[in-house]
């Protein structure tokens, strides 16, 4: 997906991340990732009235290969640093609050440009000692 909005970095054909701006705000309910990703963002659009019947999930069984996190920048501003599989820059982005990042794929990192809240979703639990590199 591309729109002045969100912005999708990739090395190759691989998608490392997606960045969605805060003043980003879809009239219809739309998807942002591809299909084939481990997680799925969406913004879910409902007319003013709606009601959401109640209701649960059925257990699933999924096989989940990677880590691929969703950051919320809840306040503050930082750049965030984009890195292929090989721990090569591929690009540097500046976030403020509200932005959301996908990171899908390669490496990260984080320079806190203020004081900065991040609200992070991924699978877990996390595994110390296993479940990262630093590089």
């Amino acid at each position: 997906m591309s729109t002045p909005d969100i912005e999708t970095i990739k090395s190759d054909d691989q998608i490392l991340a997606m960045v969605i701006r805060h003043s980003y705000s879809p009239t219809k309910t739309t998807f942002v990732t591809p299909h084939e990703f481990n997680q799925q963002v969406g913004f879910i659009v409902y007319p003013k009235g709606t009601t959401i019947p109640r209701h649960r999930h059925l257990p699933q069984e999924r096989k989940i290969i990677g880590t691929s996190e969703v950051i919320l920048v809840k306040s503050g501003r930082c750049q965030l640093e984009i890195f292929d599989n090989a721990g090569t820059s591929v690009r540097r982005v500046g976030l403020t609050a509200g932005d959301l990042v996908i990171l899908s794929g390669g490496g990260h990192g984080f320079a806190l440009e203020e004081d900065t809240v991040l609200v992070e979703v991924k699978q877990g639990p996390f595994v110390a000692g296993d479940d990262k590199v630093h590089f």
